[in-house]
Formats: structure tokens, C-alpha cells, sequence
């Protein structure tokens, strides 16, 4: 059975997309942690970040380094935090996470509560300065 995130890759489930290339995808989380809180996954479907081929693996990280750079230019932020935990989706994923002090990455925090409408333009914000 695949994953939720490949069948957000495939458009059978929405997501609010920031980024995409023939390799890899990003997207919002729909329970983010700050405004801005980007997914970024590689389309090949692995479990585990380390279980990817190392040219996959290097150019997720040089895709989600792409995506960072974009965040940054429309979340005020200090720094992109980066985590990866990997057990509540059996799909390698990194999360860019916009911080101004270290517990803005602390997953056990409640989640924002965004509308539809905040969530479609912090993407196409984030989309227009992907480069």
C-alpha cells in the first residue's frame, strides 16, 4: 500500500506544494509547528532517510536546502530548523521548521491551527522564491 506521501506525490490526496522537481517534492505540513513548517520528500518511496541510495539522499539534502532558502525569504525567521524523526509516516522526510528560539522544534507543542486560505499563500509565497 502507498504511503500518504506518495499519494500526495501521484495528486490523489492535496497538499499545499512549495516545491517539486523529477526527484523530489515539497510540502506543507498541515500541522505545522510554525507558519511555514515544509515536508520535503524524496518520490521514491523509502522508509528510512538512511535506507536511501547516497545520490538520492544527497540530493534530497540539496533540494531541501533550496526549499530552506525560499522559507527563509518569506517566514521571519532566525534559522530553519531541520529534523528528521521518520516514524509516523514509513517515508524518508526531512522537516524545515522556521525558528526564532530552539523550542519552536519541539513536536510535543500543540500545532498551529491554519485556515485553507493561510496555508495556500505561505505556499505560493514560498513557491515563488523557490529557485
Amino acid at each position: 500500500m502507498a504511503t500518504i506521501f506518495s499519494r500526495i506525490v501521484k495528486g490523489e490526496i492535496p497538499s499545499y506544494k512549495v516545491a517539486e522537481d523529477e526527484r523530489f517534492y515539497a510540502f506543507l505540513d498541515i500541522n505545522p509547528l510554525a507558519k511555514g513548517h515544509t515536508l520535503v520528500i524524496p518520490k521514491v518511496e523509502v522508509d528510512y532517510l538512511f535506507d536511501l541510495d547516497p545520490d538520492t539522499l544527497s540530493g534530497l539534502t540539496l533540494f531541501a536546502q533550496r526549499v530552506a532558502k525560499a522559507i527563509e525569504k518569506v517566514v521571519p525567521c532566525k534559522r530553519i530548523g531541520v529534523a528528521v524523526l521518520g516514524l509516523e509516516v514509513p517515508h524518508a522526510h526531512i522537516h524545515l521548521v522556521p525558528l526564532n528560539k530552539e523550542s519552536d522544534i519541539d513536536f510535543r507543542k500543540p500545532k498551529l491551527n491554519l485556515t485553507s486560505e493561510e496555508f495556500q499563500e505561505i505556499a505560493k509565497k514560498i513557491a515563488a522564491e523557490f529557485k
